[in-house]
């Protein structure tokens, strides 16, 4: 298990095999997919997890090799060992051009929420990709969600609008840069 960053309460690292259930029942509800891709879908089966698990360790292993900071990471609490959810550090849509925009995004199980893990992983991912000389990266939240666009006001990002720019829905567009 490769740990990519920790804070004061939380370990990013990868997901493991071992956080399957956990992943399952997180992405299986509606109230953590809801806000996620332009049709929210929950996770079907625990094989779903199992192959997301996978899917996103060759990719974390990919862009390690190519010396990138990006990753889908589970955030785990370090004092109990759980996993609250995820953070993400991508570029968005999955490009691979040179100066595609980059997004932090962060998901928490239920469970997890409000206790401010949200803001202190995404701190650490925006951090990340500062660090390695990414000047703008991007949060994205529905105009729906209050609780992400509370995190990123804790973050304190600028608010540039909403836009359908990215994953073909109005979405807000929160900005930090590098200082």
């Amino acid at each position: 298990m490769t740990v990519v960053f920790e804070t004061e309460r939380l370990v990013v690292r990868d997901w493991a095999d071992a956080d399957a259930e956990r992943m399952h029942d997180m992405y299986s509800r509606l109230d953590v997919v809801r806000f996620l891709g332009s049709v929210p879908t929950p996770m079907p089966s625990l094989d779903a997890a199992y192959a997301r698990i996978e899917r996103g360790r060759l990719r974390n292993d990919e862009e390690r090799a190519a010396g990138t900071p990006y990753g889908f990471w589970a955030v785990e609490v370090r004092a109990s060992g759980v996993v609250a959810g995820t953070v993400a550090l991508v570029t968005i849509d999955g490009s691979t051009e040179p100066d595609a925009p980059v997004e932090v995004a962060w998901h928490l199980h239920p469970d997890a929420q409000g206790n401010g893990y949200a803001t202190e992983a995404a701190r650490g991912a925006f951090d990340r990709a500062h660090a390695a000389g990414i000047d703008e990266v991007l949060a994205l939240t529905d105009e729906e969600n209050v609780a992400s666009q509370a995190v990123c006001r804790r973050l304190g990002l600028s608010l540039r609008g909403v836009s359908a720019e990215f994953y073909g829905k109005p979405l807000m567009t929160w900005a930090s840069h590098r200082t």
